[in-house]
């Protein structure tokens, strides 16, 4: 996937979420094994771009760069070889939750990890019994570019086999969000608790199916970490040697809940997790320094007379902003944004590919009616210099700004970096 269709992804999400079941768990990173939620949640993301913005408005809204209209997100981390970590104490016995402090922080992303050593550190935390099918994902992963580590195999334990999967990754501030219950439904989750450790750390367990609807019977049980320092640490089990598509081998998972939390909070994680890198976009590094009621301000003095604001939230880079005229209640989303390209990044460059040419010497694309894109969401995108300044029509309300009034806010000069 190109870096704009993984952004376009993200946005597409951030806009349309219902907070109902969807957690922002990294599944655009290219390549990434972490099973058929992620891909599944893709896909209704997916669905939901065309339905939110259509086409190049979609990409104009998100870019290269940030995505997320409020503080949580989203959605939603050259190897050096060490020696294999040991088991903690505890470690495959699954009685002895011996790491309560694994959320605690850890040092910024160090040597990479390969792996071999993922799998290892796994497999020092399973109880005895034999493995098949195992491999490992590590840091050093062309494809996840550092910003994930899985691990998965098929486990026996004598009464039959079962697959098991489990990835890390870690969080940007504010980028994640913990785990919930939903209200209980006999058929879809047998049990379902979240508690919060001693540390911070959030735990999510929960024993249910891999399919809801019981097309088939074959169950997944599971244990979710997030703790404070961003880390997300999933596992997943099954009574079954295949995730889907194969007969189930035993009448339950192989490990209890207990167990499954042993595991995902042992202190051999942290690691790892230092050799993660934050996935999501970096909002802080791409900030203009206008806060909130920087961009408040501002945009008041650029709005059509009648028009005002109610309300006003976001983050360092996206605004969203609650408009009343009269009796009518509108939204506009606006993004103030200081450019920050990798070397070879070309995705800015194509996003403004056909753009007008201001007096000034910035670049101006429209896209609604009368442009090229005449079915997007009216939007205005200007980028001067390092400077990347977007109006857009809102997702809720009634439209109360035309094309040429948003086009007025984007190219106004009264938007400057002030660091």
């Amino acid at each position: 996937m190109s870096e704009p269709d993984r952004f376009e992804d993200d946005l597409l999400y951030a806009l349309t979420r219902t907070g109902e079941g969807f957690r922002p768990d990294q599944a655009d990173q290219p390549g990434m094994v972490a099973g058929g939620y992620q891909r599944g949640r893709r896909r209704w993301r997916h669905r939901s771009a065309a339905a939110v913005v259509g086409g190049a408005a979609a990409l104009a809204l998100v870019g290269t760069g940030a995505v997320y209209l409020t503080g949580s997100a989203s959605p939603s981390g050259a190897g050096t070889v060490a020696a294999a970590p040991a088991a903690s104490t505890g470690a495959g016995t699954g009685l002895t939750p011996a790491s309560a402090g694994a959320g605690t922080p850890t040092p910024t992303a160090t040597a990479a990890v390969t792996g071999d050593e993922v799998l290892s550190t796994f497999k020092a935390l399973l109880p005895k019994g034999g493995i098949t099918e195992a491999s490992g994902r590590g840091t050093d992963d062309p494809q996840t570019k550092g910003t994930f580590a899985s691990a998965e195999l098929v486990f026996d334990d004598g009464a039959g086999k079962s697959r098991l999967m489990l990835g890390v990754q870690k969080h940007r501030p504010g980028q994640g969000q913990d785990r919930s219950c939903p209200e209980l439904k006999p058929g879809q989750l047998d049990a379902c608790s979240v508690t919060t450790l001693a540390d911070g750390s959030k735990l999510y367990l929960s024993e249910g199916y891999e399919y809801p609807d019981h097309r088939a019977d074959t169950k997944e049980w599971m244990a979710s970490l997030t703790g404070p320092d961003g880390r997300e640490i999933n596992l997943s089990e099954w009574n079954s040697p295949q995730e889907k598509g194969a007969p189930d081998s035993r009448p339950n998972p192989p490990l209890t809940l207990d167990q499954l939390k042993v595991i995902v909070t042992d202190k051999s994680w942290d690691r790892i997790v230092a050799a993660v890198k934050p996935d999501g976009v970096d909002d802080a590094a791409q900030s203009t320094g206008l806060s909130l009621q920087d961009r408040q301000a501002t945009l008041a003095k650029l709005l059509p007379a009648g028009v005002t604001v109610t309300k006003v939230d976001g983050n360092e880079v996206f605004t969203n902003v609650q408009l009343r005229q009269g009796g009518t209640s509108g939204s506009l989303v606006l993004r103030v944004q200081k450019l920050v390209q990798q070397p070879g990044d070309k995705a800015t460059e194509k996003l403004f590919e056909g753009a007008t040419v201001l007096p000034e010497g910035g670049l101006l694309k429209l896209y609604g009616p009368g442009t090229s894109d005449s079915k997007a969401m009216p939007m205005a995108d200007v980028l001067r210099g390092d400077l990347r300044v977007m109006a857009a029509q809102g997702p809720t309300g009634k439209p109360l700004l035309s094309l040429d009034q948003l086009k007025a806010i984007a190219t106004s000069p009264e938007w400057t970096l002030k660091r």
